[in-house]
């Protein structure tokens, strides 16, 4: 019977992730925009109001997956990679290819991330595609055009064929960016950094986290007049290059992450619920 109610709750734990998520993904446009776009919550636990959309093209930069629909986020992350792609495009390091945002009023989604909900998060492909440097890549390619993984098949191994100096050029760019909190990347990126730019103040806000072997997650800090913004704790002091790292590749970190929401997850911020419902 116990083993019979852990599996009804689990199954009405899912059905009600899912009940939420569905709320938020038949929302198809944003509130109405003001001056005081607010993010709400925790990135894993709220909503945007206000939010803008990314265009498709910009300079140094082109939106993939553009069914998603999941190029939405608060004017600081529009901002941000509208000046990241000016750097890119400045240093000759290629065009950066955009892959999810969030939803037009943020909150939970169908499928993908538990994150990505504050309107403060990005995933750039690691993929610096030089085709696009030339032309504007058509809608077909951009929901066909895979991001390749920077690992040699499913080994901590990085493929210098993927991998470059451009790739660490714009992590480095985006990590001394003052408004990102911080960047998750595989943790076989981090290592590769950690031997080549130990010294570099920047390397702190670089965090390994599982996959992330094709793209980088940039996640911004909490507006500065989004009051309701709740902030992720502090970066440990160091740069990230100490034991913490050599856990990363140990036997108990390789083994699968549970993706489940929890109830906790489940509780968004009740100005959440006037957002949804503007």
């Amino acid at each position: 019977m116990v083993l019979v109610s852990l599996l009804s709750w689990g199954l009405l734990t899912e059905c009600k992730a899912s009940s939420i998520a569905e709320q938020w993904a038949k929302v198809t446009k944003p509130t109405v925009h003001s001056e005081n776009s607010q993010s709400i919550g925790s990135y894993t636990a709220g909503c945007v109001s206000g939010a803008v959309s990314l265009p498709m093209n910009g300079s140094g930069f082109q939106m993939m997956r553009l069914s998603r629909k999941r190029s939405f986020g608060h004017p600081d992350l529009k901002q941000f990679i509208e000046h990241l792609g000016q750097a890119v495009t400045y240093q000759h390091l290629g065009v950066l290819l955009i892959g999810d945002m969030g939803q037009p009023r943020g909150g939970p989604t169908l499928t993908g991330h538990r994150s990505h909900q504050t309107g403060l998060d990005v995933d750039i492909w690691f993929l610096l595609s030089k085709q696009a440097e030339n032309h504007i890549l058509s809608v077909s390619d951009r929901e066909t055009l895979g991001a390749p993984s920077v690992l040699i098949g499913a080994t901590d191994t990085l493929d210098y064929k993927q991998w470059s100096v451009a790739n660490e050029k714009v992590l480095a760019v985006a990590a001394n960016m003052p408004e990102v909190e911080r960047i998750f990347v595989n943790p076989s990126i981090k290592r590769e950094l950690c031997h080549r730019y130990a010294s570099e103040d920047w390397l702190r806000k670089i965090r390994p986290w599982w996959k992330h072997d094709d793209h980088f997650h940039v996640r911004l800090k909490c507006p500065q007049n989004s009051i309701a913004c709740l902030a992720q704790e502090p970066l440990p002091l160091g740069n990230g290059c100490d034991a913490g790292l050599d856990w990363w590749f140990s036997e108990e970190a390789k083994q699968p992450i549970p993706t489940k929401a929890t109830p906790a997850e489940l509780v968004l911020p009740k100005l959440c619920d006037s957002v949804l419902k503007e």
